[in-house]
């Protein structure tokens, strides 16, 4: 019984997902941030579609930090830090199929006020 609920669950986030992805793109002026979260930590990378190489990551491992909201906001502050580095101030925000609340809304808000536009 649980395994199917799980299933389930991961189903619906990957049909959430694939709807997400045929509509945005990210070029080298704009790139596309994706985010993964998993119960114990929380990663981002901004990503050159057209190319398709990742021009910087942030990874809240290395970092020591948690996927909870705080771990979320030092997450963006340092993934905005290494974008600036790069002369990138634009972004596309690909949330990966997760829901816009908590650890993913708080990662976005956290790139928004170290100045990175979404």
């Amino acid at each position: 019984m649980r395994a199917n609920i799980l299933k389930r669950k991961l189903a619906v986030r990957a049909k959430r997902k694939a709807g997400l992805r045929a509509k945005i793109s990210g070029i080298a002026t704009r790139p596309r941030v994706s985010i993964f979260k998993s119960n114990r930590t929380i990663y981002a990378q901004a990503i050159n579609d057209v190319e398709a190489t990742t021009l910087c990551v942030s990874d809240g491992k290395v970092l020591g930090l948690k996927a909870n909201k705080e771990g979320a906001t030092k997450l963006g502050a340092d993934l905005a830090d290494k974008l600036k580095a790069k002369n990138i101030t634009e972004v596309v925000f690909d949330r990966n199929g997760y829901l816009y609340h908590g650890v993913i809304a708080e990662f976005a808000s956290s790139l928004r006020e170290n100045g990175i536009k979404l």
